[in-house]
């Protein structure tokens, strides 16, 4: 199946199953999080007319004539009386301009004569220099949806708001195993023909960076019974993600458990690195299945399983952003899948790296990102690919 048609379906299984539990948390921990609710804004923001300049604030009517005495100095925090007729007001930034006001002079475009009073010296218009009452946004107005991911900036808006508490989703639990005998956990010590899973660790830790709470399985080994026994401790879990395990081989145990006992919605990738990627159920609870092999899981992570979660936390922009890059390097050979290449960015063109084994994470570790080579289509240095950046899908 191709990787379009794979992600069109993950995500309308993941919207009609959407994780629904609220609950409220402080701003300040906020961050990541997804807003559960539409916010209107409680407050017009700026709540008063202000200056956005230190200078003198005044009547445009007003400045023909003789220069104007200054009849008050506003700072930001004061509350000002309305402005004098024929007068000015020495005004900072930020601080509310008073009443009558229609327009402020910068300080550097004055000029002060003996008595103190104030001439301009260059031109003004009504509305210089001042920001309206509820010039970003007026009460009652939409703030942010649901569905927005919170960030530093979007904390910031809410603060401005006076708002300290904040509805959002409650993290996701997401159950994480590894399968394989081959496989040691941290820690442990390898026997004959072991190697270190380093899928788990990358896998959490992703999973922990959009905002879910994570049951680690540990490593099963390649045994019906005891990837059963594994499943029953994930009780409570609402997604199940594994690495290996999901192909049809005589020790490919969650595949078999899922076409015995669970179902399979989507099997096999036209993808390259992870073809054997698996969508099913155990009992009432989905299934992500991901290659073992590490670039093979990663990358099926970042286009598949991460888009999936975040359309059942309600966001609406869930899949990678890509952009326009000048290949470096020229690809003669179309393959039958779609390729993601690790490359790394250098003076705006995509250099390819050496290693690009499923097996490996060390390339990964030196790109930047993803280059995108559709099935059946070779190019040139110098063309035009799209390319997904792993600062963009939460890698850095």
């Amino acid at each position: 199946m191709s990787v379009d048609e794979a992600l069109r379906q993950l995500l309308a299984l993941a919207r009609a199953t959407p994780f629904t539990a609220v609950e409220p948390v402080a701003l300040r921990q906020a961050d990541g999080r997804v807003l559960a609710e539409d916010l209107l804004a409680t407050i017009d923001l700026p709540p008063w007319a202000n200056s956005a300049m230190d200078g003198y604030a005044l009547r445009l009517d007003d400045l023909p004539g003789q220069p104007l005495p200054v009849s008050q100095a506003v700072f930001a925090g004061q509350a000002p009386g309305p402005l004098q007729a024929r007068t000015c007001a020495r005004v900072f930034t930020g601080a509310p301009v008073p009443d009558g006001t229609d327009c402020v002079q910068l300080q550097e475009n004055c000029v002060l004569d003996a008595q103190g009073r104030v001439s301009s010296l260059t031109p003004l218009r009504r509305g210089d220099n001042v920001r309206p009452q509820g010039n970003e946004i007026r009460a009652d107005a939409p703030l942010l949806a649901a569905g927005t991911v919170l960030n530093p900036i979007s904390l910031g808006v809410l603060a401005s708001q006076g708002i300290s508490q904040v509805p959002v989703l409650r993290r996701p639990r997401v159950a994480l195993l590894s399968s394989g005998d081959e496989l040691a956990g941290e820690g442990a010590v390898l026997g004959p023909g072991q190697i270190f899973d380093s899928n788990r660790v990358v896998l959490a830790t992703l999973l922990e960076r959009l905002g879910c709470d994570v049951i680690d399985l540990g490593c099963v080994p390649d045994d019906p019974l005891r990837l059963r026994t594994a499943l029953v401790e994930a009780e409570g879990a609402e997604l199940i993600i594994s690495s290996a395990g999901v192909s049809v081989g005589d020790a490919d145990c969650i595949g078999a458990l899922l076409r015995e006992g669970g179902e399979v919605k989507l099997w096999k990738l036209a993808i390259k690195p992870g073809k054997p990627f698996t969508f099913g159920h155990v009992g009432a609870v989905p299934l992500l299945g991901l290659p073992g092999n590490p670039g093979s899981a990663l990358v099926t992570f970042l286009l598949t399983a991460r888009p999936y979660l975040l359309a059942r936390m309600g966001v609406v922009q869930v899949e990678p952003v890509r952009v326009p890059v000048v290949a470096g390097f020229a690809w003669p050979k179309a393959g039958k899948r779609q390729e993601y290449l690790r490359v790394r960015l250098d003076g705006g063109r995509a250099r390819l790296l050496e290693n690009q084994s499923s097996a490996t994470l060390l390339s990964a570790v030196q790109g930047d990102g993803l280059l995108e080579v559709p099935a059946g289509e070779t190019f040139e240095a110098g063309d035009v690919l799209d390319f997904i950046a792993f600062a963009g899908v939460g890698v850095y």
